[in-house]
């Protein structure tokens, strides 16, 4: 047999990020869901850009809102994914969002082994309509969800901080706050930033220490 068939080429090993999306009905005011659903359009689809051997990013975003928490967006490649547009109405499920995620992420058959460390974003203008402390415990106590990068933002001032906080669940991690729609599209920029530079570094499982101090030193 040939040496040559002994070599196989390797695939890039997939970097999930997992956004919990705030769908309830205060997000239809203010322009919120709008800049959201843009937010996310442009991650996408600088996500799609990215193309290196060692590190495929892979995308599902959880929507919790009148429907309960469900996945608007099953996780898969972002090069493949066709957008489709959040709509917004009902209460605000959390609780049912963290164990839609937890289930995700400790299921090896969406999220093989060999998949580099997940993030998770969580973005809420508003506080959990369900109870939401005992499926975070379960977020945070396992194996796999337990190690993942986490972001969270408020938007506006009802956002529950305290709750954000609890899901960072890191002394050093910050809470963002978007007060207008263009802050909720330059968090995503940092998010974007953040995730594709894991995805081109020597080592994608280490999370890059980019702490902006204001998102308004992010004007792309």
């Amino acid at each position: 047999m040939s040496k040559l068939k002994e070599f196989t080429a390797s695939s890039a090993r997939p970097l999930p990020v997992v956004l919990l999306a705030d769908v309830s009905g205060s997000m239809s005011t203010n322009g919120k869901i709008d800049a959201l659903n843009d937010a996310v359009q442009e991650m996408l689809e600088s996500f799609g850009g990215e193309d290196d051997s060692r590190a495929e990013i892979h995308v599902s975003v959880v929507t919790f809102g009148k429907d309960g928490a469900k996945a608007h967006q099953p996780l898969a490649p972002a090069a493949k994914v066709q957008w489709t547009r959040m709509t917004a109405a009902g209460g605000t499920p959390m609780g049912a969002a963290f164990d839609a995620a937890t289930g995700m992420i400790e299921d090896r058959a969406q999220i093989p082994s060999r998949a580099y460390r997940p993030t998770i974003i969580l973005v809420s203008d508003g506080q959990p309509t369900d109870e939401w402390q005992v499926p975070l415990k379960r977020l945070l106590g396992a194996e796999r969800a337990s190690k993942a990068a986490r972001f969270a933002m408020g938007i506006g001032d009802d956002a529950d901080e305290a709750m954000l906080s609890a899901f960072l669940a890191t002394p050093e991690a910050r809470v963002y706050r978007a007060h207008e729609a263009r802050q909720i599209k330059q968090f995503f920029r940092w998010v974007t930033m953040s995730v594709t530079q894991r995805s081109r570094s020597a080592n994608p499982d280490s999370v890059i220490a980019a702490e902006p101090t204001d998102l308004d030193d992010f004007n792309f």
